[in-house]
């Protein structure tokens, strides 16, 4: 019986990340191995909220509906203090278009599950009980040492090493790459059923004068999230008695909290490793930074984490793109996490707000906050926006090009232009409320599929993203940019989706529908325009007329093109006869 290939890429944790990174790489035709060193899945919980920016990550991947159908949308966050209600924000993600615009409260059990269920229909079963016990690289692969649970030991040969093995990462030690940071306070997380007269359409924060609680709401009739941030040293049913007795201080009203089906009291750091790549190895998730919970940002920066790898190293290993491309890991995401260190911080002096004598204030506070509009909006958004990874975008990666100028070329939508130059704490240009600023290079793609959602050219879009490769968006007009377009489908479809938007089939390669300009107007899209978008939804270049020059320069900027026959024969296919490539590509579209 001949032996199993070996793997392209050995995976290490199966949570969240690890899954995410599994499935993502399968789905692009590597061969992946999965290994955990936990004897099965997890029963509890400790993330449980999905923020809009993963839930577009997810529907990218196709599990998104699954995956909604086990959660409960939450579009409010409610404040109380000594017993008032202080005010309810309202989701407003006006200035950060999107389909999902709620957070899905789901237990992290559930996320895993359907994360593994989508792996497994991809071909990668988890291997329980099987640990990383340390690797050497090597120019063309990783020797990495597995040891099992019931003590057997194995050596595998990988082209690549993935950590997403946690806070205790034995992939990241081994790199030799520190956790730069300090340890925090100490909170207790508890899953239990609680009474309450509160409706379950919201996130309840409370202020009992000297600490705070939250109550988050699960799917499940009765069942609550609990977060203490002064837990003390009581046990289970101390711990009952004192959430409900403090609740109910706190909330103005009775509250019962039951028996909790788990606690955890922990102390949480603040860390982060100061790159994310080595050679052949990375680490995401935990293994690359741990900390406060308060903005529950954990999972969901760890699965955005595994997805910008994941394509980035499938373009890589099928020869697509040059080594090159794997170090805007670390350049893309290091800001990130750095990011996410300070929001979390601030997040957590919000949450358990100790300071007695600022929370006598908050009454006072968030009266004006009830009754001046602008400030209360004002307040929703920076709430909002810090939690929802919509304002996370690379503004300023080398993967996001300039743009190249013409006189006649119009911004993405009215007045957008001035607003390219604004850039969000990661680099990201900030799209006004209608949407503006969404196709420029570094934003999401997906913001121009939200602002007029439920039509046929941002739906198209959406349903493009979905796509495992680079897309290619071109206006239709002019032959000299139908010639770029033509070329470009041909020349390198195994990686690159071309589509022409407004186009009627048979007319362009494979046309993406868009009667009324909607989308083109979205994206500042004139006849000859073009866009290019990452296989993670994020625009990386556009100009405002698409030739076979200006589509060279931008592959060698990027380093993509297939290293085998990248360019070859390029003068003679711009040379070819359009309707003759026409009909050849459209054949291929058909076929796929």
């Amino acid at each position: 019986m001949p032996a199993e290939p070996r793997p392209e890429v050995l995976v290490a944790g199966a949570g969240p990340v690890g899954l995410t990174a599994a499935h993502e790489l399968a789905r692009r035709g590597l061969r992946v191995r999965l290994v955990d060193a936990a004897a099965g899945p997890a029963r509890t919980s400790r993330a449980v909220a999905v923020h809009p920016r993963t839930l577009e990550t997810l529907d990218q991947m196709g599990v998104v509906g699954s995956l909604r159908e086990r959660g409960r949308e939450n579009r409010a966050f409610t404040m109380f203090a000594s017993g008032r209600r202080l005010v309810r924000l309202e989701a407003d993600y006006s200035s950060m278009p999107t389909r999902y615009p709620f957070s899905l409260i789901v237990e992290q059990a559930a996320t895993e599950a359907v994360l593994r269920e989508a792996a497994a229909a991809r071909g990668v079963a988890v291997e329980w009980g099987v640990k990383v016990t340390g690797f050497e690289q090597h120019a063309d692969f990783v020797r990495v040492r597995l040891e099992r649970s019931d003590g057997g030991t194995e050596t595998v040969r990988a082209d690549w090493l993935v950590g997403c093995d946690g806070g205790h990462s034995t992939v990241r030690k081994q790199l030799g790459l520190p956790l730069i940071g300090k340890s925090r306070d100490t909170w207790m997380l508890a899953d239990a059923p609680v009474r309450t007269s509160l409706p379950p359409d919201s996130i309840y924060w409370a202020h009992t004068g000297g600490q705070a609680l939250m109550m988050v709401p699960y799917a499940r009739e009765g069942h609550w999230r609990l977060l203490d941030t002064a837990p003390g040293t009581r046990g289970a049913t101390g711990a009952r008695e004192s959430l409900s007795r403090r609740l109910s201080a706190g909330l103005g009203r009775q509250v019962a909290v039951g028996e909790p089906e788990w606690t955890s009291v922990f102390t949480f750091q603040q860390r982060m490793v100061p790159r994310m790549h080595e050679g052949r190895v990375f680490v995401a998730g935990d293994a690359a930074h741990v900390h406060s919970p308060a903005s529950g940002q954990g999972m969901n920066t760890g699965i955005q984490e595994a997805y910008n790898l994941a394509w980035k190293l499938a373009d890589v290993a099928r020869g697509h793109a040059g080594r090159q491309l794997l170090d805007t890991y670390s350049e893309e995401r290091v800001p990130v996490g750095r990011a996410l260190l300070g929001s979390t911080r601030t997040a957590t002096f919000l949450v358990q707000f100790k300071n007695v004598l600022a929370a006598a204030a908050l009454p006072v506070v968030f009266a004006v906050v009830r009754t001046v509009p602008p400030l209360r909006r004002a307040l929703q958004r920076k709430v909002l926006g810090g939690m929802s990874g919509l304002r996370v975008g690379y503004g300023d990666s080398s993967l996001s090009l300039p743009v190249p100028t013409r006189r006649t070329a119009r911004p993405p939508l009215s007045g957008a232009g001035s607003r390219i130059r604004r850039r969000g704490a990661a680099g990201l240009p900030l799209p006004s409320d209608d949407g503006a600023g969404c196709a420029v290079p570094g934003a999401r793609a997906s913001a121009a599929a939200a602002v007029h959602a439920g039509e046929p050219g941002p739906d198209a879009l959406a349903a493009e993203l979905r796509d495992t490769r680079w897309t290619l968006l071109w206006s239709k007009g002019g032959a000299t940019a139908a010639r770029a377009a033509l070329w470009a489908a041909a020349a390198h479809g195994d990686w690159l989706s071309v589509r022409t938007v407004g186009a009627r089939p048979g007319t362009a390669p494979h046309p993406l529908p868009d009667p009324g300009r909607t989308l083109r107007d979205t994206l500042g899209l004139d006849a000859g325009g073009w866009l290019l978008i990452r296989p993670d939804g994020y625009v990386a270049a556009r100009g405002p007329q698409l030739t076979g020059q200006r589509w060279r320069h931008t592959l060698a900027a990027l380093g993509l093109g297939d290293r085998r026959s990248a360019l070859k024969d390029s003068s003679s296919v711009l040379r070819a006869d359009p309707d003759r490539m026409l009909s050849t590509i459209a054949g291929r579209e058909d076929s796929r």
